[in-house]
């Protein structure tokens, strides 16, 4: 995303960066989500998500690495900076001098997991009078900006709509 959409990936590293906490969500081994609380952090152009030793999300990501997380909104109702989510795989890492670098750098309770995000998805979702603005980014395609209102629901700008396929179902497939 760093490189692909720089100004784009500033503002969501910033919405992260606003608040300590944010919600994850994995999958349970029945399929249904789980949310717990995380620590996010961007470093290096990466997103990593740091973990308390054998917590349930660090089993639900083994098993399977697909998440959610979702930019603590904040107090207030005002959105400033935007709602921001983000989807992918998590990755663990296992190379003990990555995560040793890592643990310098943050300092997280130990023993901990450190998993690298590969990410699928991006969203903002901002206010822009009178619209409601979606920002959508996935590897590979162009920023996609999609403004909605409750009389026009569906006004695009870029190169393609987008789908009910992965992007919380906005837009017609």
């Amino acid at each position: 995303m760093e490189a692909a959409v720089p100004e784009f990936a500033a503002v969501v590293r910033e919405r992260f960066g606003a608040y300590r906490h944010h919600v994850l969500a994995t999958l349970r081994t029945d399929g249904a989500p789980r949310l717990t609380g995380l620590e996010a952090d961007f470093r290096r152009g990466e997103l990593w998500l740091g973990m308390m030793t054998g917590s349930r999300k660090v089993l639900d990501l083994r098993r399977d690495p697909r998440f959610a997380l979702h930019a603590n909104p904040g107090g207030g109702t005002d959105l400033a900076g935007g709602d921001v989510r983000v989807a992918g795989r998590a990755v663990e890492v296992t190379d003990p001098g990555l995560k040793a670098r890592y643990a310098a750098a943050v300092k997280p309770p130990e023993p901990f997991h450190l998993f690298r995000a590969r990410l699928t998805e991006v969203v903002r979702t901002s206010v822009e009078p009178p619209f409601m603005k979606l920002e959508i980014w996935r590897p590979d395609r162009p920023l996609r900006t999609l403004r909605r209102t409750s009389q026009d629901p569906e006004l695009l700008e870029g190169p393609e709509r987008p789908t009910s396929e992965g992007s919380g179902g906005f837009g017609a497939p």
